[in-house]
């Protein structure tokens, strides 16, 4: 199976954040943005089918916002992504509504860019289509400066992706712009979710971003002055202040899940021992042990501790299991659970690491009951 031609950049143990493009474009559309959040995440940009690097033969006529979809999610298996954060301009922030509604456990978060939940109806993508099947892209190409940015501002580098695009496959996907609509979903969507709009933009105006924003539960609107249609080639450095505050707020509610599960005398502890060495350590497991695996909704936070208790025992870390035998009473595990998955563990991880797990966890519970 053919995949969409992409760019990875940043540590392959970060968290993964999928970048996508708008209509016309390829990935270098984020080529000021990505380096700069290479640094925190492992950046996977992506070209649509018969831009940039992308097969044309990847769509045909009639397609969909959900055929791009399925190959942006065919794109991160091949990765080994389950879970990643995404944002999007234009058609590649409808790809994003379409996952967060259709596929939510896949995502960890959204950034919809100067794009909508609708594109104006289906005629005016009808007719686009119908032209360039007809004509090419030239004449787009010619015009291309002026609907994607302001004041006199250009990057040749994006209109000559433009002009050199597949005509087939531009049109491919006017038809699955013309066929989006999520109005009637947004109220489903349930992912951190940052709005990102250009003042000056034509072709998704502030107006369709708030209306994302209203429906959205908990979801945040920005609006960047002076920024037209690609604001991440215009307007970079505003749009990274953007995304990092989004972006960062997995270690915010991870934190908050850290203290829920741990206890606060334990992470207060933890924070006092922090040092410049160890900040970006401890900012990992805030942001990804906390921020999005404990707070992935498929388990229970009661499941969560009882995988947690027999990894722990495998690999013999009787301190962590001290700390993670608390935690599983304050999610919910009673002494008898406790000791049922421990009596597993003899028979999976071995009699020996049980009789340390007993031991351990037979002291913390005597601590909390207040006999020792």
């Amino acid at each position: 199976m053919k995949l969409l031609n992409h760019h990875a950049e940043g540590p392959a143990s970060a968290p993964p954040l999928l970048l996508g493009p708008s209509l016309g474009t390829s990935y270098a559309l984020w080529d000021t943005v990505a380096p700069e959040l290479s640094i925190t995440h492992r950046v996977v940009r992506w070209d649509l089918p018969g831009h940039g690097g992308s097969a044309a033969g990847l769509i045909g006529a009639g397609a969909t916002v959900d055929d791009l979809a399925a190959q942006v999610l065919a794109l991160a298996d091949s990765l080994g992504i389950e879970r990643f954060a995404y944002a999007g301009v234009s058609l590649g922030g409808a790809v994003g509504l379409h996952l967060a509604v259709h596929r939510p456990e896949r995502l960890s978060s959204l950034a919809v860019i100067c794009s909508s939940a609708h594109f104006n109806g289906s005629k005016p993508w009808e007719e686009r289509a119908a032209l360039v099947r007809r004509e090419g892209l030239a004449g787009l190409a010619e015009n291309a400066g002026a609907r994607w940015f302001a004041g006199g501002f250009s990057v040749p580098r994006l209109v000559q992706d433009h002009r050199d695009a597949d005509p087939d496959a531009y049109a491919a996907c006017c038809d699955a712009l013309a066929a989006f609509d999520l109005r009637d979903r947004l109220t489903e969507i349930a992912v951190p979710t940052l709005l990102i709009a250009g003042r000056e933009d034509p072709a998704t105006p502030p107006a369709h971003l708030r209306e994302i924003a209203d429906a959205v539960p908990g979801a945040t609107l920005v609006e960047l002055p002076g920024a037209s249609h690609l604001a991440p080639a215009q307007c970079p450095e505003a749009v990274l202040t953007a995304l990092r505050g989004h972006l960062g707020q997995g270690a915010l509610r991870g934190m908050a899940v850290r203290r829920e599960v741990l206890g606060d005398t334990h992470v207060d502890r933890a924070q006092a021992r922090q040092t410049p060495f160890t900040a970006r350590f401890q900012d990992f497991i805030s942001r990804y042990a906390w921020g999005e695996i404990w707070t992935d909704p498929i388990l229970s936070r009661r499941e969560r501790s009882m995988i947690t208790l027999t990894a722990l025992v495998a690999h013999g870390h009787y301190d962590e299991l001290a700390m993670h035998v608390r935690a599983a009473r304050r999610n919910g595990l009673t002494p008898e659970e406790i000791g049922a998955v421990l009596l597993q563990t003899a028979v999976y991880c071995g009699v020996p690491a049980a009789n340390s797990a007993f031991a351990t966890a037979q002291r913390v519970l005597a601590e909390e009951d207040g006999t020792s």
